[in-house]
């Protein structure tokens, strides 16, 4: 995944000189979900806002870095069960993202065009956050140091340009581990890479 990143990076570099260029703020929504592989660990989603800055290089084919910042999270709840100690935990995140991303215009009419989008996506946790609920018989077995500082990603989806605004509305894949296998008790806990979708408006500043 790194060599991917890496080898995108260097054609990013070497389109810059001569390539139409455009740079800009965005600010969207982002709706994540982390998931267990137990049935009895129930999860939720938990959206927040995401906000960055994008460049876009090239016209038909074109390459699009950006950074952004958003905050993703899930509540992990299990109910007291004959021997099993029940816990309730939210996980909260500030992320910083760092996506590069491949476009193609697959309708052009100048002043209105249709795209298609994907690509890698590095997250950076920069801030952890778990609040677990207290009282009674609850545990709380994820700790801080079972989250990953790093985890990639991919995402795909479509996007409108109207003027010098930009629509994007993506799905998003982890593909690497947010939170490390744990043990609960006598259980072993592994978790799902987070799942979920973007929307972003943009402005082409330049």
């Amino acid at each position: 995944m790194k060599k991917l990143f890496l080898l995108l990076t260097g054609l990013l570099i070497i389109n810059m000189a001569s390539a139409q260029f455009s740079i800009g703020p965005k600010v969207g929504y982002i709706s994540t979900k982390l998931s267990s592989d137990l049935n009895d660990i129930e999860s939720s989603l938990k959206d927040g806002l995401i906000v960055g800055a994008f460049a876009r290089i090239g016209d038909k084919f074109y390459l699009q870095p950006e950074i952004n910042w958003y905050t993703s999270g899930t509540v992990f709840k299990r109910p007291e069960m004959q021997s099993l100690s029940p816990f309730e935990q939210e996980i909260k995140l500030d992320n910083i993202q760092i996506p590069l991303f491949v476009g193609i215009k697959l309708l052009d009419l100048k002043l209105v065009n249709l795209r298609a989008t994907g690509g890698v996506t590095a997250n950076f946790v920069v801030n952890k956050t778990i609040t677990t609920m207290e009282g009674g018989n609850y545990i709380n077995p994820i700790k801080e140091s079972d989250i990953n500082d790093i985890h990639w990603g991919f995402q795909v989806g479509a996007g409108v340009d109207v003027l010098m605004f930009t629509l994007d509305v993506q799905y998003i894949t982890g593909i690497s581990k947010i939170i490390e296998t744990i043990n609960i008790g006598q259980q072993q806990v592994q978790f799902d890479p987070k799942q979920g979708f973007v929307v972003t408006v943009g402005w082409k500043i330049l």
